[in-house]
């Protein structure tokens, strides 16, 4: 995409590969009359501006996604109401909770993914052409599953979606699959693409990892952020790291961060409902312009953006792969 993503230089005492907006968080908790936080969402370029799902937990902690608008992708203005879903290829659009949603554009409209609760947490699938009007489809799996995230390509003639088997609770385990599907209703041919590393190895990720952004394809093939997991003896702590798969054959891992590119340190990441955490939804970046903008959740209570170098990215990860 080649509109003008928010941007803001690397800081001139930093050396980091990926450094934090300076305005952090771009989202307060309390953003909508009903929210108690507004966290882990998803931005789309959309209309000269940007669109987004945002996952909104009101003051019961009920969780939901909402639509929202923005025209520099900083400032948004995120609906009062939960979206209304339309069956879409499926009569069943049952659902306890929504959260954690992932956007993507697909040859003709905007596909999202988030956590659907059916008898459990599962990937629940929807689209949207203008984000006014939403259609529900099928649930991609059984319960348990989290964190399903699209290609923004079909791959071999197929849709193709990371996801991470889990249990029903505040998993203590996860590794990222991928599934394949030829017309988002029916999904097969799983396949293990990452696992989690071994303590001595790399420790911020050696409990659970799990998809973030929708991958980006890079001449070097897809470059997927995806969030770690260590639990320390004060809980989980998410970090954010990145890999780079194949293009055309996804499931093979060419190159995966040994280091952390962000992990828990600033106030707004280290206090809040979920302390110590960073769990990245979406990226938005010009490849012309050599840039990023990385949108995460921070501490399961706001919503902050970090920016980096593509080139640096690819690079680092290449440098200091497992």
């Amino acid at each position: 995409m080649e509109n003008n993503i928010p941007w803001q230089d690397r800081p001139g005492n930093s050396k980091e590969v990926m450094w934090r907006y300076n305005e952090n968080p771009i989202i307060d908790r309390y953003a909508i009359p009903s929210s108690n936080s507004i966290f882990n969402s998803a931005v789309v370029p959309f209309e000269g501006g940007y669109a987004g799902v945002f996952r909104c937990d009101n003051k019961a902690v009920q969780m939901n996604i909402f639509a929202g608008f923005s025209k520099n992708g900083i400032d948004w203005e995120i609906e009062h109401e939960p979206i209304d879903f339309n069956p879409g290829n499926t009569e069943m659009i049952d659902s306890d909770y929504k959260y954690d949603p992932r956007v993507t554009f697909i040859e003709d409209r905007y596909w999202i993914t988030w956590c659907n609760g059916y008898h459990g947490p599962t990937i629940g699938i929807g689209y949207t052409f203008d984000f006014k009007k939403f259609y529900q489809c099928e649930n991609a799996f059984l319960p348990f599953n989290r964190n399903g995230v699209l290609f923004p390509k079909k791959i071999n003639g197929k849709y193709a979606m990371l996801s991470r088997p889990s249990d029903n609770g505040h998993t203590p385990f996860g590794d990222i699959y991928i599934s394949y599907s030829p017309d988002m209703k029916y999904w097969g041919e799983h396949r293990c693409v990452m696992k989690v590393s071994p303590f001595e190895d790399s420790a911020w990720q050696c409990t659970k990892i799990g998809a973030g952004p929708v991958p980006i394809l890079t001449k070097e093939g897809w470059l997927l952020f995806y969030h770690g997991v260590i639990n320390t003896c004060n809980g989980f702590r998410y970090s954010v790291g990145a890999a780079i798969l194949d293009e055309n054959e996804p499931d093979k891992v060419k190159y995966r961060s040994q280091p952390y590119l962000l992990a828990p340190a600033e106030l707004y990441e280290t206090t809040g409902d979920v302390p110590n955490v960073l769990f990245p939804c979406a990226a938005l970046h010009s490849e012309e312009e050599d840039k990023l903008a990385l949108y995460y959740g921070a501490a399961d209570t706001v919503t902050s953006v970090a920016f980096g170098h593509l080139s640096e990215i690819i690079d680092y990860v290449k440098n200091n792969s497992l």
